[in-house]
């Protein structure tokens, strides 16, 4: 019997063990997509005890913690962070074989040399040795990013933010890079018009501009994308339902925009048209200076209204959508492509059906010159455990050049989720491995290291020009 989260975790033949110890364990990580908040790094937070770092705002957990019979308040209310580690600790248990039973216990033994199995027989022991490391300097936010060797973090900010926290980190001379990336959801997110009044106005004021008429709003855009750009920006991220590409027309558009800054909601038909116009304003603006356009897609959000009322958004209430999303999608990175405005590209599905969708559509706009330029990226959220890592490995194989791939990302809000690149790296040393004892592919090592090394490293160093 294999001992349980051992030196070879996953790895399951010799040669994969070779891959990873040897090529990747040790590789830097580059994080490019999270969503860690750039003020926690700024000002080198230190967590008072690990329900603060581990459990505030980690809806992955909360949603395990509701199906366990866990009350509200005892996950996000009034309880103790000691109550809030013991239900935890109770719950983790009952996740076996969900990927929060490894992420947990990857994350105490990497973070904090822990080798215990969380339990409520054990709770008590790691509360307290996990919160006497937390109060030493060694567990500052710095640190921890020290500690996991992370070379770039890429954060998600939207066009009004004033980037301060990431000014701040660079003149302190900390030596991983923290880079801004371009989110402009709210600025096409013309579903209430009072809302998006509200976040326009807000966008005027950092613009030292008066948005009054679509025109208005493109050269605040332009001007606030110029601004990321000279604090190191190098990607956007969108999040999406689906693609948009109804046909519309530049005069359409702009009334459109007069009608919703009068106040007044828009139809259907014209939410959809606004937003295929902003969706493509925003790819010209990456195309403009070679940023990397992220594009995660499928995820049908705030799904119990009655919690999203008392909660707010990103607390666990969203899952997967099921909107066909081919033909969208084809029409706009079409028109992109034939206009010779389409920048690096990757895209994220959150619907596994729509694997072979996704590594196929990526075929039909590579450019010939750029490798690997159009992106299928790794497993996300609901995705981004072994079965959906390996799915989507496997799918990328058969389809693509997974020798191009860049790698494995957090999109995570802890600072305890780098131990998820190790995770990713073991269980593609794995894959590959296993198909080198099967004789499926030859044992070239030269070869070999230089397609793990890329994927787990020098693909995303490279793409993202870091």
């Amino acid at each position: 019997m294999k001992k349980f989260l051992d030196q070879d975790f996953i790895l399951e033949t010799e040669t994969a063990k070779k891959l990873y110890h040897e090529f990747a364990a040790n590789l830097p990580i580059i994080d490019y997509h999270c969503h860690i908040d750039p003020k926690e790094i700024a000002t080198d937070k230190k967590f008072k005890n690990i329900t603060q770092i581990w459990l505030y705002g980690d809806h992955y957990k909360w949603r395990a913690l509701r199906a366990n019979g866990v009350s509200e308040n005892n996950i996000t209310g009034n309880a103790s962070d000691w109550e809030k580690f013991e239900n935890w600790s109770a719950t983790v248990p009952y996740t076996l074989r969900n990927p929060l039973y490894h992420w947990t216990h990857l994350e105490l033994k990497k973070t904090f040399d822990i080798d215990k199995i969380l339990s409520p027989s054990t709770a008590k022991e790691v509360w307290e040795a996990c919160n006497e490391k937390l109060n030493t300097p060694d567990y500052s936010c710095k640190n921890l990013i020290r500690k996991a060797n992370v070379e770039v973090i890429g954060t998600t900010d939207d066009p009004a933010d004033s980037l301060e926290y990431h000014k701040t980190i660079k003149d302190s001379g900390f030596e991983t890079k923290v880079v801004p990336s371009w989110r402009p959801d709210k600025a096409m997110a013309v579903d209430n018009a009072k809302e998006y009044n509200l976040y326009i106005d807000k966008l005027a004021t950092v613009s030292d501009l008066e948005i009054n008429s679509f025109s208005d709003l493109l050269v605040a855009l332009q001007k606030r994308h110029d601004f990321f750009a000279e604090m190191g920006c190098k990607a956007s991220d969108h999040g999406l339902e689906q693609f948009f590409a109804t046909e519309y027309t530049n005069n359409e558009i702009a009334k459109i925009f007069e009608k919703i800054r009068k106040g007044t909601d828009l139809k259907e038909e014209e939410i959809l048209k606004f937003k295929a116009a902003m969706l493509y304003e925003f790819a010209v603006l990456d195309h403009s200076k070679n940023w990397v356009q992220q594009y995660h897609v499928g995820a049908i959000r705030n799904n119990n209204s009655g919690m999203f009322d008392k909660l707010g958004a990103d607390t666990g209430y969203d899952s997967i959508a099921d909107k066909l999303v081919a033909e969208d999608m084809s029409k706009f990175l079409n028109r992109l492509a034939t206009e010779e405005k389409l920048t690096k590209t990757i895209l994220y599905n959150l619907n596994p059906a729509h694997n072979e969708v996704y590594a196929t559509m990526i075929g039909n706009f590579q450019d010939g010159i750029t490798a690997g330029k159009i992106q299928w990226g790794s497993g996300w959220w609901f995705l981004d455990q072994k079965d959906g890592m390996e799915k989507q490995i496997n799918t990328l194989s058969n389809l693509g050049l997974l020798s191009r791939f860049v790698g494995m990302l957090t999109d995570s809000r802890s600072f305890l989720s780098y131990s998820r690149h190790e995770y990713f790296r073991r269980i593609l040393c794995n894959l590959i491995g296993n198909d080198v004892e099967k004789g499926l592919i030859p044992y070239n090592e030269e070869l070999l290291k230089e397609i793990v090394q890329g994927i787990c490293y020098y693909n995303a160093k490279n793409y993202f020009n870091f």
